[in-house]
This record gives C-alpha cells, sequence and structure tokens, in this order.
C-alpha cells in the first residue's frame, strides 16, 4: 500500500485530497439535513382505530396497511380493527414493520460518496501515474475497496438500517402501482437515483456500496476454497432463475395469479431485514444465512439469483459512461482477466458479447493483463482512441 502511495504522481495526490474533501462534503450536509426528528411510537395506535386512521398517521395507504395486517386489500378501511378481528399485538407488530421500511436520507449522500470514491479510484487513483506495467501487480490494492465495504456493511446496513436500498427501490415502485403506497412518484425518484449510480459507474452503487451486496463481497475475498471458487455458475442459468423470479413474481403482485393482489413474494426473501435484526417470518432467515453461506463457494449469489435490482442494473449498465473497456488492438486473449474475473463478465467483454454477466466493478481484472489492454475508463475514451486511429 505505501509502494501504491509513493508511486502516485503529485497531481494524483493533490486530486485525491480534493475528492476526499468533496466526499466529507456530501456525508456532511448528509448529517445537517438529517438532525434526529420525533419518532413514531406505537402507544398512539390502538385496534379501537381504523385502517385509514392509522394509515394517514404512517403516511401509508390503507392497502398498504391491510397487507402488512394479511387482511385483504378490499377490507373496510373505516372499521376499527377490533372488530375486523385484528389484535394490539398483530397492529403493534405490523407498525414495527411499516417503519422499519421508512427510509433516512441520510443513506442517500453515504451511496453517492462511496460511489463517487470508488469511480475516481479506478478511473483515476489506483493506478499510480509513476507505475510501469511490470509494476502492474501494484495497481488498484485491495485496501480501499475493502474499506468501502467495510462501510457499506456497517454504516449503510447496522447504522443506518434496512432502507434504503437498491432492491426495495426497485420493488416498491411496483407495489406502489397496486396502492402499497400513497405516492409512486417518490418510489420512482428513488428508483432513478439508484439506476444513475449504475449509469455514471458501471454497477458501482450494487459493486461497492449495497450493505448485503458488500457483506457477500467480502465473506467471498476471504482467502478459503479458493478451488472451489474456481467455477462460476453459467450466465444463462443464473440470469434466468433471477428474471423467471422476477416474473414469478409480478404476477403474484398485480393478483393475476393468486388469490390475493398485493402479494409480495421478496417480502419473505429480502436479506435486508438482517440489518435490522428483524426477521418477522422463518423465509427471512432462511435466506441470509443460505445466501451468506454460498458466498463462501461462489461470487455474490444473492445478487445473481434472486435480486431484482441486479437484473434490472444488469440491463442498464449497458449505458454505463465509466466501465471497464478492453483494447481489442492489444489484447492477445491470454484469458488473464478472464481468469481474475469472479463471473463471466470479462469473458464476454473478451469475446465482445452484446449480453454478457454483470461487472460489479470489483477491479480483480484491472491488473493482471500482460500488455495492458484492460482498462477502467469513460466510453468517450474509447471513441477519442478509435477517432485517432489511422485510416
Amino acid at each position: 500500500m505505501y509502494k501504491w502511495f509513493s508511486l502516485s504522481s503529485t497531481r494524483q495526490r493533490s486530486e485525491m485530497a480534493a475528492i476526499m474533501l468533496i466526499v466529507a462534503i456530501i456525508l456532511g450536509v448528509g448529517v445537517v439535513t438529517n438532525l434526529p426528528k420525533e419518532k413514531t411510537t406505537l402507544d398512539i395506535f390502538t385496534t379501537d382505530m381504523s385502517i385509514r386512521d392509522i394509515a394517514t398517521k404512517l403516511e401509508v395507504t390503507g392497502k398498504g396497511l391491510a397487507r402488512e395486517l394479511a387482511l385483504p386489500l378490499n377490507t373496510p378501511k373505516k372499521k376499527p380493527l377490533g372488530k375486523l378481528g385484528i389484535y394490539q399485538d398483530q397492529l403493534d407488530h405490523a407498525i414495527e414493520h411499516i417503519l422499519s421500511h421508512r427510509s433516512t436520507s441520510l443513506k442517500y449522500y453515504v451511496f453517492a460518496a462511496i460511489v463517487l470514491f470508488g469511480l475516481t479510484y479506478l478511473t483515476r487513483f489506483g493506478r499510480p501515474d509513476n507505475a510501469s506495467i511490470s509494476e502492474r501487480k501494484l495497481w488498484y490494492p485491495r485496501i480501499p475497496y475493502i474499506m468501502c465495504l467495510l462501510a457499506a456493511v456497517l454504516v449503510c446496513g447496522f447504522v443506518l438500517g434496512k432502507s434504503p436500498n437498491p432492491m426495495e427501490g426497485t420493488v416498491k415502485v411496483f407495489k406502489s402501482m397496486v396502492g402499497l403506497y400513497p405516492s409512486i412518484i417518490s418510489k420512482v425518484i428513488a428508483f432513478i437515483f439508484f439506476i444513475a449510480l449504475v449509469i455514471i459507474g458501471n454497477k458501482l452503487i450494487c459493486g461497492w456500496a449495497c450493505p448485503f451486496g458488500a457483506l457477500q463481497e467480502l465473506i467471498y475475498s476471504l482467502p478459503i476454497l479458493r478451488k472451489v471458487k474456481q467455477w462460476k455458475a453459467p450466465f444463462w442459468l443464473t440470469n434466468t432463475i433471477r428474471g423467471g423470479l422476477f416474473c414469478v413474481v409480478l404476477l403474484f403482485l398485480f393478483g393475476i395469479v393468486g388469490s390475493r393482489k398485493g402479494f409480495v413474494i421478496y417480502h419473505y426473501l429480502n436479506p435486508f431485514n438482517l440489518f435490522n435484526l428483524d426477521f418477522d417470518h422463518w423465509l427471512i432467515l432462511l435466506t441470509v444465512v443460505v445466501f451468506l453461506t454460498l458466498a463462501f463457494f461462489t461470487y455474490r449469489p444473492f445478487c445473481q439469483f434472486i435480486c431484482p435490482f441486479g437484473l434490472v442494473s444488469w440491463i442498464a449498465e449497458k449505458l454505463s459512461l465509466y466501465r471497464v473497456i478492453i483494447d481489442e488492438e492489444k489484447c492477445t486473449k491470454c484469458g488473464a482477466c478472464i481468469k481474475a474475473c469472479p463471473l463471466h463478465a470479462a469473458k464476454g467483454k473478451v469475446e465482445n458479447k452484446i449480453f454478457s454477466a454483470d461487472c460489479f466493478s470489483c477491479s480483480r481484472c484491472l491488473n493482471v493483463c500482460p500488455v495492458d489492454a484492460i482498462h477502467y475508463c469513460s466510453i468517450w475514451s474509447k471513441r477519442k482512441k478509435a477517432n485517432k486511429e489511422p485510416v
């Protein structure tokens, strides 16, 4: 790490200091705009109140509260809950779950700060200006990446809670469409925020800032079971499962399949509940245990097989402004980057596939090429190079 820093140019060090200052300002603004406010307490809600009374105070829709109480969405909203057969402990549990989904905007600032640092690290600081290709093993040291992952898990996860997160940012848009949230606009804005971070830097929000993704990354990075980790699940299989589940979820959510409109399968497969230590259903705990265990053997299994944002961002990353780009003129197809990549993303890039596997901007491939044919840069860099080539 010290040698990497010593090989950095004066300009790089100055830019690094400037970026760290900007990151600090972003976080500072986030803290100031999220000073503690009065919290909603459970004791103000009783079963003598109606769904409409409680939903108004919680800023959710009557349908949303009815779903949390395991009632049909068309349940009378003006009748006292006690007359609907709801007990106080049921009501308390439902309200606790609703409150756990309340977002703190501070988390958006932290997400943005981590993504900004990751982007500048990959494009500018990771590779020292004064390091030659023979010293490429010194490029992109893992410590800054690991520190960002730890910040994502601890701050974006356990400190600030499960919401917001990229997965819920996707699901809540569709939940709003069936009336489970009072405003679809706010959910769309949150979704656009996450997609924008994908487009700015290839899936950086998933690879560097998502708390459950970061936890899987940290587990996978442990230097054990290396021979087992060499096997990579076929992308056609993982994406088919992920896409198929997403379609099934929508069929149940909109009531096309099943007897209850508003049923959300992802509710039972939401590993972000870990960060609130909220396992209101045994399937949630099972999901956390299974996928964290699988992370010892394979790369980001939840992201590959389940996450709806993983699916959507896989499409959006085709528009990413900064990404891993391979210089086809230099590339000898030696396979070094393919071997270093934990998925099939590098293979897809080498083979110039239109729809290659997800790339999480993990930087593993950026210091292994013996001919310096792989870079993390803007799409304009590639175009400029093409324009300079002789005709």
